[in-house]
């Protein structure tokens, strides 16, 4: 849909606890519009999701203004009909864009086949794989960590790369400030991918479109 020369983006983002990745992109959010002007997308983060009640990120939204839902998927007797009702709520904002920012929750192939999904991911994948990747980084043989935003498929963290970034170690650091070097090498990262991902995807469709006027 074209607002004033610009095709809307329509934006949900997906988390399950502290939701500081969340915020850091809403924070950005003008600056990724202002980014994506030129290419003639307008991204409006519209909705965020939360499978955790007591998720801190419920709290974050409320204080920024952005409509929440919460999904449990405890509520439901299979991961199937948990993924059906979070399809159903996303359709019915009629999202384009999927963007997981510590959502703790493997989506099947179906629901990746449905949308277009980012993850953000603390590791230089393909290393370190999984739920304790920091930990895993840090302790690994490797003179650096790092971060990777990476497309959503149906197999753990292995969808095609949109952006990553290493992170040289330094000697004696401790697990937790690495663990501090890592966040905000993702808060930076990750906006600078959401614009990537976006003129990947929408800019390709709107330049289709007016080939073909």
């Amino acid at each position: 849909m074209r607002d004033q020369g610009l095709v809307q983006v329509r934006v949900a983002i997906l988390f399950s606890g502290n939701g500081s990745n969340l915020e850091n992109i809403i924070a950005q959010e003008h600056s990724i519009a202002t980014a994506l002007r030129p290419y003639y997308l307008a991204p409006h983060i519209i909705l965020a999701i939360s499978n955790n009640p007591n998720a801190y990120g419920i709290t974050r939204c409320k204080n920024l203004g952005l409509e929440c839902k919460v999904i449990d998927h405890r509520d439901f007797v299979s991961r199937a009909l948990f993924e059906q009702n979070l399809a159903q709520a996303l359709e019915s904002y009629k999202i384009d864009l999927v963007v997981l920012a510590g959502f703790m929750r493997i989506l099947g192939e179906e629901f990746v086949e449905k949308f277009r999904v980012i993850n953000i991911h603390p590791s230089f994948l393909p290393l370190y794989k999984g739920a304790h990747a920091i930990a895993d980084s840090f302790n690994g043989a490797e003179n650096f960590g790092g971060v990777s935003v990476h497309w959503v498929n149906e197999e753990l963290d292995s969808g095609a790369i949109i952006m990553q970034e290493k992170l040289p170690k330094i000697a004696g650091e401790s697990l937790q400030d690495f663990e501090s070097r890592i966040h905000a090498l993702e808060h930076k990262l990750y906006p600078k991918a959401v614009i990537e991902a976006i003129i990947k995807v929408f800019g390709e469709r709107v330049e289709s479109n007016e080939q073909e006027r």
